[in-house]
């Protein structure tokens, strides 16, 4: 398998229900550091998996419609505890949305699998991976 990875990072603010989040239930910002993996089992007729720059800049504006909101006044979060796993499975559904409707162009059309990993910090992260439904 072949991958390329991308980076970026998005700063959100939201608050947790349940005793189990302890003083993460009040409001609290948190940055992510966001790597979005792209794999693809063959190298295409140029030798890459995708265009780097294309996907990076799909993963921007990806990020970017999340970037400096609070989580919990967003429709599409409602009632959802907006965790590390659960804003990567988010995110992995926004990209691959994307690459199905052709974003990516004809570079995304090999494409077989994502991987999204937000990284809380340096000891900590969460990640989200699947195949690509064709």
């Amino acid at each position: 398998m072949f991958t390329v990875c991308v980076r970026d990072h998005v700063m959100i603010a939201h608050s947790f229900r349940g005793e189990v989040f302890g003083p993460a239930q009040r409001l609290h910002g948190a940055t992510y550091v966001v790597d979005a993996e792209f794999r693809r089992r063959q190298l295409d007729a140029d030798g890459v998996v995708v265009d780097i720059g294309a996907a990076h800049a799909l993963l921007k504006d990806v990020l970017g419609d999340l970037n400096f909101r609070n989580l919990d006044e967003e429709e599409a979060f409602a009632g959802r505890n907006t965790t590390t796993e659960f804003l990567a499975y988010a995110i992995w559904t926004r990209l691959a949305d994307h690459v199905r409707s052709g974003a990516l162009g004809a570079g995304g059309d090999g494409l077989c699998g994502l991987k999204v990993t937000l990284h809380e910090s340096h000891v900590a992260w969460a990640s989200f991976e699947a195949d690509l439904p064709r």
